[in-house]
C-alpha cells in the first residue's frame, strides 16, 4: 500500500518531542497515548508479518497497524466493518441527515468536561427527536436514530456536534402501521432546535448561562437519501472520521503544516482554501478531539437502539411488507480502542494475487530474513 505523501505521524516524529516538553504537566495521558499509538502505527515498533504472493512469489513486510480510533491511517478499515455490521439493518426507506451543533459559547465548558457535555449533547439530541417524532401533531411514530459525535470544524477548532441518520418513518405508537414522512419532510426543525436548546440548557442550569437562552440554536435537517444504499456510502464519511485526514496535509516546513479546509459559510470555489498552523497549535488542535476514555463516540436510539433493534426491524419490515435480511453480520460496537477491526491486506502489486502470511516477527523486532523484493507496506 503506497504511503501518503506526507501524515499526521510525520508532524508527531518531528514535533511531537518538543511540543511534550512544552507542555509537560498540560497534557492528559489519553493525549500523550494517541501521539505515541500515531507515531508507531505500522512501524517496527508495533511488530509484523511478512507476506508472499501465492502467484508469483513477490513478498513484502506488512507492520501492524495502532488500531487507535483517533489515527488517521486505522479508520478506513475500521469504517468498512462498522458499516458491513449495520448493512443488515437498513430499512428499505429514504433517510434523513439530522445534525445538532452546540454554540460558540458553550464549546470551552465542552472541553473542560468532555465525558459530561458530550453526553449531555447525545442524550438531549435524542431525546429531542424522538419526543418530536412521537407527538401526534407532527409524525405520531416511534423513530430510529444513529448518533455520531464530531467535535472538530474543518480547521480543528473545536466544534462539538452530533450527526444523525435517521430513517424517513417510524412504527405508530400502537405498533400497528408503519407511518411515513411527507415528501422531503422529517420534523419541523424550528421546533427541533428550541426544545433541543431548553432540554441542554435545563441541564446546564447554571448563572453564566443564562445568556444562551435568548441565542438561537441550530438544528440541521437535511432532505432524504436516494434510497438505503446510499446511507451506508454517506456513514462511511462520518463514523470513524478523525479531526484531520492525512490526505488534507499539504506541507511540513519551516512555517508549520500547511492543510487544505473548508469553509462552509462560503459557496464555490471560495468555500476550499488552505491554512497554516505553526506545529505547536497544529498537535494542540488536533489533540483538542481525543475522546476520554471509554467514550462511545456511535450510538443508536429509539428503534435502532441496540436492545431492541433487531426484533424492531423486523417488525418496521413486516409492517412495510419489505423482505427480511438473509444474512445477519455480528453486531460490532463502538469502543474505546475498537482494536476488534479486521485488518483488509492489499493484494499483490505485481499480479494481484493473493498475499498470504509466511512469518510473524514481534514488537521491535526484525524478519528473520528480508522480503525477496524491495516493496514494504506501511
Amino acid at each position: 500500500m503506497r504511503r501518503p505523501r506526507l501524515e499526521v505521524a510525520d508532524v508527531f516524529h518531528r514535533h511531537g518531542a518538543d511540543w511534550r516538553r512544552a507542555n509537560a504537566g498540560h497534557v492528559s495521558l489519553g493525549q500523550l497515548q494517541v501521539m505515541s499509538a500515531i507515531e508507531q502505527c505500522r512501524s517496527a515498533a508495533l511488530g509484523g508479518h511478512v507476506e508472499r504472493c501465492e502467484d508469483c512469489g513477490h513478498s513484502r513486510i506488512a507492520y501492524n497497524s495502532c488500531r487507535n480510533r483517533h489515527c488517521p491511517k486505522c479508520q478506513g478499515a475500521a469504517a468498512t466493518d462498522w458499516l458491513a455490521a449495520r448493512e443488515a439493518d437498513l430499512l428499505p426507506v429514504g433517510y434523513f441527515h439530522v445534525v445538532f451543533t452546540l454554540p460558540a459559547q458553550i464549546s470551552p465548558i465542552a472541553c473542560q468536561n468532555k465525558a459530561i457535555v458530550y453526553d449531555l449533547l447525545f442524550r438531549t439530541a435524542a431525546e429531542t427527536l424522538l419526543t418530536i417524532a412521537a407527538d401526534s401533531r407532527h409524525l405520531g411514530a416511534r423513530i430510529g436514530a444513529t448518533a455520531v459525535l464530531h467535535s472538530w470544524g474543518s480547521t480543528m477548532t473545536h466544534h462539538p456536534h452530533v450527526h444523525m441518520i435517521v430513517p424517513g418513518g417510524g412504527i405508530s405508537l400502537d405498533g400497528t402501521r408503519w407511518v411515513r414522512c411527507k415528501p422531503g419532510f422529517l420534523l419541523p426543525v424550528p421546533v427541533l432546535s428550541r426544545l433541543f436548546r431548553r432540554r441542554f440548557l435545563a441541564a446546564l442550569a447554571d448563572a453564566h448561562l443564562a445568556p444562551l437562552k435568548r441565542k438561537n440554536w441550530f438544528v440541521y435537517a437535511r432532505p432524504p437519501f436516494s434510497g438505503p444504499e446510499a446511507v451506508l456510502a454517506y456513514l462511511a464519511r462520518y463514523t470513524h472520521r478523525v479531526a484531520i485526514s492525512n490526505s488534507r496535509l499539504v506541507a511540513l516546513d519551516e512555517r508549520g503544516v500547511t492543510f487544505r479546509y473548508k469553509d462552509y459559510r462560503r459557496n464555490g470555489q471560495a468555500r476550499y482554501g488552505k491554512m497554516t498552523l505553526s506545529a505547536d497549535e497544529f498537535i494542540r488542535r488536533f489533540l483538542l478531539h481525543v475522546l476520554p476514555k471509554g467514550f462511545h463516540r456511535i450510538r443508536h436510539y429509539g428503534l435502532l437502539a441496540s436492545a431492541g433493534c433487531k426484533a424492531n426491524i423486523a417488525r418496521a419490515r413486516q409492517l412495510m411488507a419489505a423482505p427480511t435480511a438473509e444474512v445477519e453480520p455480528p453486531a460490532v460496537h463502538d469502543t474505546a480502542d475498537p482494536g476488534a477491526t479486521t485488518d483488509h491486506g492489499p493484494p499483490c502489486p505485481c499480479c494481484g494475487g493473493r498475499m498470504i502470511i509466511v512469518e510473524v516477527f514481534a514488537r521491535g523486532s526484525t524478519p528473520r530474513g528480508p522480503p525477496s523484493s524491495a516493496g514494504t507496506s506501511t
